[in-house]
């Protein structure tokens, strides 16, 4: 019986054996026998190419070229025809295998479709956003109420004409920095020379330009604000805690005042380039790498301007001010209660101002039609008191005392391209960095006489066009009153329209998404 059911246990494992060898062949037969599928799909499309009529190939050929060439011509650039063979092999001969990986199978072939499809679109951004349109958000209250903290903006690089690209190897949808990373999103070299391709216009009075930050040249990396000042302000900072009795600007000869104001940037550096970790690493930027602004233009090359009371002159002409223009004014409520949800919401006040109403040194920004409102409000407002030539800063240039408020400024002659301006010890400060930093000449002070490149100098021809920019809230910007002129090579562009607005106010009675100021044109914001 034992020997039976033995048997009968073997008969049925070699039964399981076999069968399981029957499998093992099946399978391998299977993949052996595979068709390859990428064979087949280039011979499917080699024979779709052979049927397509040659002609097609050849007017697709012809408008990609013409589209091309059309470019080059208009940004002077014939470098780019070591493209046209490409393009013509692309369309017509196909001798370079420019989509292979479509001969590929899955998954290889779906990973490199993705990576196709996202270089693409790197490029596409990249041109796009360097020759036509580019996104830009505000991020300050600068030129409230004309534009708001939050709203996104289509910035128009046509309407100026676009800057050939002065640092190329630049990753797209970035400006100096990528983010999470915080290293740099561009390569230094090469740099090219500034040119610029003819736009549809040029920067008129009352534009609202995009720039790069003119004085962004050198910057501490975990300080958000301006370099220059803030050595500028340490360094008298230390200077005062060391006990150094400092004379009073004003009495200093105007090369006695550079030279102070040169040893105390210098100091102020040192003490910044001590301080790495407060301040991050001191770092020079490009000029398109550098941080975007955006301002009023309310000075043109070749204009006096002046600001009196708060009014801006050009060439001895009170200009209109914006429409909605900000000034700080001292708001004194009844029992220093605060500026109720509602109110604000109807006036436009954000909690940015709001937070301010107990400021009554500086004061808070309003409309002039906002402060009418708040005094008709007496249940809840006792008076409003207007701010003047409060101090806010140090003004523009740094090196110098004129005795300037951001109220009272000036009269300053905008440099215009080919115009010449007599250089004097009383207006070479203005000239300075214009001279020295924006048109890369040596600059120095010596006995009483000015030197450019080493040759004495009583006047200087400018190779740039200069603009004076200045925000809508006028107590509440930093610009050009601060940092001076805007160099035509800095000019971004235009902006076009308002295509979202995302209020970052926590004021329950503002709408989060502010719809009524969807596709606003920024050009009818006077």
């Amino acid at each position: 019986m034992r020997s039976a059911a033995w048997s009968e246990e073997s008969e049925e494992k070699k039964i399981c054996f076999k069968f399981q060898i029957l499998n093992f062949k099946f399978i391998v037969g299977l993949f052996a026998s595979k068709p390859d599928y990428s064979k087949i799909r280039t011979k499917k499309r080699k024979e779709e190419e052979r049927v397509r009529p040659k002609w097609v190939a050849w007017v697709k050929m012809l408008v990609a070229l013409a589209v091309y060439l059309a470019f080059l011509y208009w940004v002077k650039s014939w470098l780019g025809l070591i493209v046209v063979p490409f393009i013509f092999d692309a369309y017509v001969t196909k001798k370079v295998k420019w989509t292979w990986w479509k001969d590929l199978d899955n998954p290889a072939r779906t990973v490199m479709s993705w990576v196709d499809a996202i270089v693409f679109a790197l490029v596409a951004v990249y041109f796009v956003n360097n020759f036509f349109f580019q996104n830009y958000k505000i991020p300050s209250s600068s030129l409230e109420k004309s534009l708001l903290t939050g709203d996104y903006l289509l910035v128009s690089k046509l309407s100026y004409g676009p800057r050939i690209p002065q640092t190329p190897l630049t990753l797209p949808l970035t400006q100096h920095t990528i983010p999470g990373i915080n290293c740099r999103s561009y390569i230094e070299w090469p740099q090219w020379d500034y040119r610029r391709v003819k736009g549809l216009g040029q920067v008129q009075w009352g534009d609202i330009v995009v720039f790069n930050y003119p004085t962004g040249d050198t910057v501490a990396v975990d300080y958000p604000y301006d370099f220059y000042d803030m050595c500028y302000s340490t360094g008298l900072q230390i200077a005062e805690q060391n006990g150094e009795q400092l004379p009073a600007m004003r009495t200093l000869s105007t090369e006695k005042q550079m030279e102070l104001y040169q040893q105390l940037y210098e100091l102020g550096k040192s003490y910044v380039q001590s301080q790495k970790n407060k301040f991050g690493d001191i770092i020079v930027r490009p000029v398109d790498r550098r941080e975007n602004y955006v301002k009023r233009c309310v000075g043109l090359p070749g204009q006096k301007l002046e600001i009196r009371d708060k009014v801006v002159v050009i060439d001895g002409k009170p200009m209109p001010q914006p429409e909605l223009a900000q000034w700080n004014y001292a708001v004194y409520t009844h029992n220093r209660q605060l500026l109720p949800d509602r109110l604000c919401a109807d006036l436009g006040i954000s909690d940015e101002a709001r937070a301010h109403i107990f400021d009554y040194a500086g004061g808070m920004p309003l409309t002039n039609a906002a402060r009418e409102a708040l005094l008709k409000e007496t249940a809840v407002v006792d008076s409003i008191v207007e701010i003047m030539d409060a101090y806010a800063g140090n003004l523009y240039p740094l090196d110098h005392d004129y005795g300037w408020t951001r109220d009272n400024y000036g009269p300053v002659l905008i440099p215009k391209r080919g115009q010449t301006i007599p250089l004097t010890m009383e207006n070479i400060a203005i000239y300075e960095r214009p001279i020295r930093a924006y048109e890369k000449n040596r600059l120095d002070i010596r006995d009483g006489k000015i030197l450019i490149n080493g040759q004495e100098a009583n006047s200087y021809t400018f190779k740039m066009d200069y603009y004076w920019m200045m925000g809508d809230n006028r107590h509440n910007s930093a610009d050009s009153r601060y940092w001076g002129f805007v160099p035509e090579d800095h000019v971004v562009g235009k902006p076009l329209f308002i295509w979202l607005s995302v209020s970052p106010d926590s004021n329950p009675e503002m709408p989060r998404y502010r719809w009524n100021r969807l596709f606003k044109w920024v050009g009818n914001i006077k």
